[in-house]
């Protein structure tokens, strides 16, 4: 039967109450069907793999000992010492309708409400502008003034930047092309400089 190589499915389930060894002798070579004691139950043979619903067929003397083993209503069971056949708890099965009759609702305490222990939650002063204007009053002057200072810089270093692009912009023709030639005539001499100094390194 090693990893269940061969698989055979559950037949009815015969309940007996005497020794009777024709019913064992009949039933034993049958495959898929057992046999077992009315006084020895066993629940993985009445609902195998927990499904209830098996084929279950009773012998008349089993069938009348169940009354013997578990009792009944009226009678507690012979066979067992104090055990009583369980009754319904509640017989009507809205429970909804039961908790929200008259009897029940006058009779169940009134609903809990959780209170905080703090009226009001502690606000950080580092991320919270409000609260920090609790604890310092200047500090929405030193707001305003880094926001003026931080503006004013900006302006100025927009303003030198096109100040520094934009050299040529407001000048004439004529100075324009001198400023040309002027640059010209600057790189020229430079590079003649150069030349120089490398020929004399060279000689």
């Amino acid at each position: 039967m090693r990893n269940k190589r061969y698989r055979l499915r559950r037949g009815p389930l015969f309940v007996y109450s005497n020794e009777n060894v024709t019913l064992l002798r009949a039933v034993r070579n049958l495959p898929g069907v057992e046999i077992a004691n009315v006084n020895r139950l066993n629940l993985k043979q009445l609902a195998p793999g927990g499904h209830l619903g098996r084929f279950i067929i009773w012998t008349e003397s089993a069938f009348k000992a169940l009354d013997k083993l578990f009792g009944s209503y009226r009678h507690a069971a012979a066979g067992k010492t104090g055990y009583h056949l369980h009754r319904t708890v509640l017989t009507n099965p809205d429970i909804a309708k039961i908790i929200n009759s008259d009897s029940v609702q006058s009779a169940i305490r009134n609903k809990k409400e959780n209170k905080p222990l703090h009226p009001a939650q502690k606000k950080n002063p580092l991320k919270n502008a409000s609260a920090m204007e609790r604890l310092n009053p200047h500090h929405l002057t030193l707001r305003k003034m880094d926001q003026t200072a931080n503006e004013n810089n900006r302006q100025k270093r927009e303003l030198a930047i096109k100040a520094k692009r934009g050299f040529s912009k407001g000048k004439s023709a004529d100075e324009k092309k001198a400023y040309k030639a002027q640059k010209k005539t600057s790189k020229a001499h430079m590079s003649g400089v150069q030349k120089n100094l490398t020929d004399a390194y060279e000689k």
